[in-house]
């Protein structure tokens, strides 16, 4: 089944004439590593944005955008916030305390789960991401490509079934940003869980994706296999 459709989506900013988004049609099935990839300006950030409700960006749209068969506008605000994971650019606009362990807690503890259960997922997260040596450090301590490895954790703690990545890595070094796509690609192999990621580092995401979307002035020029693209 299909996890994400665009049904015709147009979108554009107020006051511009230039459409961001001009008649978008895919789907991505269940499970599925999608990259997105153009150059800067080509609404991929905008196209990603439109996943999340929170963060929908405001203008003028038309069209559909289903999430498992329903209008995305219309689910509610705790299915998008726990099903629906989102991690932005700058690894410091998404965290929001002062402890490794409180920002793995933090989403689980707004869904308003027991403490039992909030354990049992932070443990399982931090031994997944191998984050168990940081686990009580302040998160002012941490380097960059730990911040961010630290948001994706705090994310996939939630056990969302869609992960959005909007150039994670664009400003990491190369060594941490390697680091995050091969977790990014272990939570889609182990986890089942479908990855939609825009990336510049096109060497390295290539590889990983089964299908890949090639955005030129706010359309979608191709959608096929790496290899045909």
């Amino acid at each position: 089944m299909e996890t994400i459709e665009f049904r015709n989506v147009s979108f554009a900013y107020p006051n511009c004439e230039k459409k961001a988004l001009d008649n978008i049609t895919f789907s991505i099935e269940t499970s599925e590593f999608v990259v997105i990839c153009g150059k800067s300006g080509c609404g991929k950030s905008t196209l990603l944005r439109h996943l999340k409700k929170n963060l929908t960006p405001y203008g003028k749209g038309e069209g559909e955008i289903l999430y498992y068969g329903q209008d995305i506008s219309e689910i509610d605000d705790r299915t998008s916030s726990s099903d629906i994971g989102f991690v932005q650019q700058n690894p410091d606009n998404q965290i929001v305390t002062d402890k490794v362990w409180h920002e793995l807690a933090f989403g689980l503890e707004n869904l308003g789960l027991d403490n039992a259960l909030i354990k049992r997922r932070v443990g399982e997260m931090a031994s997944f991401f191998g984050i168990q040596t940081w686990f009580r450090k302040n998160v002012s301590e941490l380097s960059g490509g730990q911040k961010q490895l630290l948001n994706l954790a705090s994310i996939m703690v939630m056990q969302p079934k869609l992960l959005i990545l909007d150039e994670p890595t664009s400003q990491l070094d190369p060594i941490a940003a390697s680091e995050l796509l091969k977790a990014v690609y272990k939570i889609n192999r182990d986890l089942g869980t479908t990855v939609i990621i825009s990336e510049h580092r096109l060497e390295e995401v290539f590889p990983m994706a089964d299908r890949v979307a090639v955005m030129e002035k706010g359309e979608i020029i191709n959608f096929d296999r790496p290899r045909s693209v």
